[in-house]
């Protein structure tokens, strides 16, 4: 064999030697860590999973014909269902066939969010409808939150307290909603055509 065939073989061997010894360095840690261990890239990527379902809570509040209403507080990712079991579960007072036309019990909570279960003779939904009063009044007592934002002059925080003060005592005249510090008498007056009392 000629000098220069040997020194290429050599230096081959050499490159060789030194990309083994390369790669032993890089799986050296793995390998002290855990002698079982294998190499695995996709290993610090976050699943989709995780991604879909971001840590920390959620704060409702759960109104209408439910045992306990009021605020709860749930880890995020939860369901509607959940912020309802957590509150005691439905009232005997509770419609349960409009509860089931109207809230998507599978539905992802959002901090903030309101969830409103129908009372048994209350207004369906947003609709305005009432069951006490008809002729497409706003029942006080039981109408959704969205349908007293809708009426003129009440905005979040007046609906807020329609849903709070009537949840201690629903109303028994219109008049109450003054005395009670619900709204101011001039709202009353620009709503009075308008609502019922269920």
């Amino acid at each position: 064999m000629a000098l220069g065939d040997r020194i290429a073989i050599g230096a081959l061997g050499s490159a060789l030697v030194a990309l083994a010894l390369a790669g032993w360095l890089m799986l050296a840690p793995i390998a002290e860590g855990d002698p079982g261990a294998s190499f695995d890239p996709l290993a610090a990527v976050p699943s989709a999973t995780a991604a879909a379902h971001p840590g920390g809570t959620v704060v409702v509040d759960v109104e209408g014909g439910i045992a306990r209403p009021g605020i709860v507080q749930l880890p995020g990712g939860s369901r509607v269902a959940d912020a309802i079991a957590a509150a005691g579960g439905y009232s005997t007072l509770a419609d349960l066939a409009a509860a089931a036309a109207q809230i998507n019990l599978a539905s992802t909570l959002r901090d903030g969010q309101q969830v409103l279960v129908p009372l048994i003779g209350g207004s369906s939904g947003g609709s305005g409808g009432s069951g006490g009063g008809g002729g497409g009044l706003v029942d006080l007592n039981s109408a959704s939150a969205e349908a007293l934002d809708a009426l003129p002059g009440i905005g979040p925080v007046t609906v807020q307290k329609i849903l709070a003060a009537r949840t201690d005592q629903p109303f028994a005249t219109l008049e109450e909603l003054v005395e009670r510090k619900v709204m101011t008498s001039s709202q009353l007056e620009g709503i009075r055509d308008l609502v019922t009392l269920g």
